[in-house]
Formats: C-alpha cells, sequence, structure tokens
C-alpha cells in the first residue's frame, strides 16, 4: 500500500510539472498601446483602444508551451473625433452594443527564423465572427522594475481584412475607389507584470 502510495504521488507530481513550470504575466494597461490604422482616401487615420485586459502563460524552458488570451472593449475606441468614434461604436463599424468584445486566444505557439520572435496562432474574434489566424510576435525580454516585480514585453503588427469579420461600410468616390481600404493594420505593444 505504501509503495502504491508512492508511485501515485509521483504520477501526480510528473502531471502537474508543466503546470509549474508556466509564469503567468497580465497586460499593464498603463504601458501598453493597442492601435490600428486604415487607408482613407490620402492618407492613413489612426487610433487606439483604451480598455484591454491579457494574460500570458510563460513556459521559459519550452516557449511553444505558452500560451496568451486578450481582450479588447471596441466601445473604447480613440480617434481623437468624437463624431468618428460614435460611428466606430454603431452599427456600420464594431456595433458595440451587439458585439461588445474582441478576443484572441491561442491554440498553437511556435519560433520562426527571427531571433526571439513566434508564430502565435489562435481563434480571433471580432464582430461575431470567429477566424483562426496567425501572428508574428516578438519577445522583448524579462526584468524587474524598481519595487522588485518581474515583467516581459511583448509586440506585434499585423493586417486583417475587415470585411472578413463583417465590417463592410464604404462610401464610392465621384472620380473611382472607395473612401476607406479594406486592411486594416495593428500595432499592440504590452508590458506585462508576472503574478505573485
Amino acid at each position: 500500500m505504501k509503495q502504491f502510495r508512492s508511485v501515485l504521488v509521483s504520477v501526480v507530481f510528473l502531471a502537474a510539472l508543466p503546470l509549474f513550470a508556466a509564469e503567468t504575466f497580465v497586460v499593464d494597461k498603463t504601458h501598453s498601446a493597442t492601435e490600428f490604422k486604415i487607408r482613407h482616401m490620402m492618407t492613413y487615420v489612426g487610433g487606439k483602444f483604451t480598455e484591454f485586459a491579457g494574460t500570458i502563460n510563460v513556459d521559459r524552458a519550452n516557449p511553444t508551451n505558452s500560451s496568451v488570451e486578450f481582450t479588447i472593449q471596441p466601445a473604447s475606441v480613440d480617434t481623437a473625433t468624437p463624431d468618428r468614434d460614435q460611428q466606430l461604436r454603431g452599427p456600420d463599424f464594431f456595433d458595440v452594443e451587439k458585439y461588445p468584445t474582441i478576443s484572441f486566444k491561442s491554440t498553437k505557439i511556435v519560433p520562426t527564423n527571427t531571433k526571439d520572435t513566434y508564430a502565435v496562432t489562435g481563434d480571433f474574434t471580432m464582430h461575431g465572427v470567429t477566424k483562426r489566424i496567425t501572428m508574428p510576435v516578438a519577445f522583448l525580454g524579462f526584468g524587474k522594475d524598481p519595487w522588485g516585480n518581474e515583467r516581459a514585453g511583448f509586440e506585434l503588427e499585423t493586417t486583417l481584412n475587415r470585411k472578413d469579420y463583417g465590417i463592410n461600410w464604404n462610401k464610392a468616390l465621384d472620380q473611382g475607389g472607395f473612401l476607406l481600404q479594406d486592411d486594416v493594420k495593428i500595432s499592440i505593444n504590452l508590458e506585462t507584470v508576472k503574478k505573485k
């Protein structure tokens, strides 16, 4: 019986090793940014989301075992133009009353040929549409702040086609073409803090 208990404890310990290996970091919103820009006729017009949150489980020994979950509140969109922000919150664009969150949950992380950069695949949901996408995420390193908290940094830049998510509004121009392009450039910079 004693031997059986010893074996059982060993099995439980080995099964729990992946859990012990992972460290949980949460997004520090005050030192992070979630931004976008889209071509408007002759130039790009940008904006940001001020409300977002995320958790990154980091396995330093084997980064492919890491995972990430990230959410954005599209009602927090800010383009420094209140009338435009109101339109973006409405049914022509994000329709925040019906779809209050944008989310991403990873399913796979693999290293790329670029140092400290990973191809992060996961389910991205926006405007009620979920698609599996892969984004390049750069790891910026670990460090400790003056108060002894361990931090980690990440950044990504990618492009999404808004029409893939049912955001189709546009306006034809008299001289041909449309007011807005379909592609939206996304830039996310995250400083995270390790949970104690």
